[in-house]
Protein backbone atom coordinates (compact mmCIF):
# COMPACT_ATOMS: atom_id res chain seq x y z
CA UNK A 1 0.00 0.00 0.00
CA UNK A 2 1.15 3.76 -0.56
CA UNK A 3 3.96 4.61 -3.20
CA UNK A 4 6.37 2.42 -3.95
CA UNK A 5 9.89 4.20 -5.57
CA UNK A 6 11.69 1.50 -7.64
CA UNK A 7 14.23 1.94 -10.04
CA UNK A 8 14.72 2.22 -13.90
CA UNK A 9 17.12 1.42 -16.31
CA UNK A 10 17.90 5.30 -16.75
CA UNK A 11 19.39 6.28 -12.88
CA UNK A 12 18.30 9.59 -13.45
CA UNK A 13 14.72 8.38 -13.41
CA UNK A 14 12.83 6.45 -10.51
CA UNK A 15 9.30 5.11 -11.16
CA UNK A 16 6.78 5.86 -7.73
CA UNK A 17 3.96 3.16 -8.28
CA UNK A 18 0.51 3.19 -6.54
CA UNK A 19 -2.36 0.72 -5.74
CA UNK A 20 -4.79 3.04 -7.11
CA UNK A 21 -5.09 5.03 -10.25
CA UNK A 22 -3.64 8.09 -11.22
CA UNK A 23 -4.34 8.83 -14.74
CA UNK A 24 -7.49 7.63 -16.38
CA UNK A 25 -7.73 6.26 -20.05
CA UNK A 26 -4.99 4.68 -22.48
CA UNK A 27 -2.51 7.45 -22.93
CA UNK A 28 0.84 8.77 -21.24
CA UNK A 29 1.27 12.32 -20.07
CA UNK A 30 4.63 13.93 -19.74
CA UNK A 31 5.92 17.23 -18.79
CA UNK A 32 8.65 19.06 -19.81
CA UNK A 33 10.65 21.68 -18.34
CA UNK A 34 8.56 24.97 -19.48
CA UNK A 35 5.40 22.98 -20.02
CA UNK A 36 2.45 23.05 -17.80
CA UNK A 37 -0.29 19.63 -17.68
CA UNK A 38 -4.19 19.49 -17.25
CA UNK A 39 -3.13 17.50 -13.84
CA UNK A 40 -1.81 18.96 -10.99
CA UNK A 41 -0.06 16.49 -9.94
CA UNK A 42 2.43 16.46 -12.16
CA UNK A 43 2.91 20.57 -12.49
CA UNK A 44 3.35 20.28 -8.89
CA UNK A 45 5.95 17.78 -8.88
CA UNK A 46 7.44 19.84 -11.82
CA UNK A 47 7.82 22.60 -9.26
CA UNK A 48 9.88 20.72 -6.88
CA UNK A 49 13.89 21.84 -7.46
CA UNK A 50 15.53 19.40 -9.09
CA UNK A 51 12.86 17.23 -11.32
CA UNK A 52 13.61 17.47 -14.74
CA UNK A 53 10.61 15.65 -16.26
CA UNK A 54 8.02 13.59 -15.40
CA UNK A 55 5.79 11.07 -17.58
CA UNK A 56 2.54 9.85 -16.06
CA UNK A 57 0.69 6.30 -17.08
CA UNK A 58 -2.62 4.78 -15.13
CA UNK A 59 -0.99 4.35 -11.30
CA UNK A 60 2.33 5.23 -11.75
CA UNK A 61 4.94 8.41 -12.37
CA UNK A 62 8.13 8.37 -13.32
CA UNK A 63 10.32 11.16 -12.59
CA UNK A 64 13.53 11.99 -14.22
CA UNK A 65 16.12 14.28 -11.77
CA UNK A 66 18.50 16.83 -12.75
CA UNK A 67 22.04 14.76 -12.76
CA UNK A 68 23.07 17.09 -10.24
CA UNK A 69 20.59 16.06 -7.58
CA UNK A 70 20.68 13.03 -5.14
CA UNK A 71 17.69 10.63 -4.93
CA UNK A 72 18.08 10.98 -1.03
CA UNK A 73 17.09 14.21 -1.51
CA UNK A 74 14.10 14.37 -4.06
CA UNK A 75 12.87 10.93 -3.08
CA UNK A 76 10.67 11.95 0.09
CA UNK A 77 9.38 15.10 -1.43
CA UNK A 78 8.36 13.21 -4.63
CA UNK A 79 6.65 10.99 -2.33
CA UNK A 80 5.32 13.57 -0.51
CA UNK A 81 3.11 15.75 -3.07
CA UNK A 82 2.21 11.95 -4.78
CA UNK A 83 0.55 11.32 -0.99
CA UNK A 84 -0.62 14.99 -0.35
CA UNK A 85 -3.52 13.99 -3.59
CA UNK A 86 -4.32 10.44 -1.75
CA UNK A 87 -2.35 8.26 -3.15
Amino acid sequence: MGVRAEATPNPNALKFTTDSLIFEGDSSISVMPGDTSEHAILNDLMAINGVDNVFGYQNFITVNKAFDVEWDELQPRVIEVIEKYGY
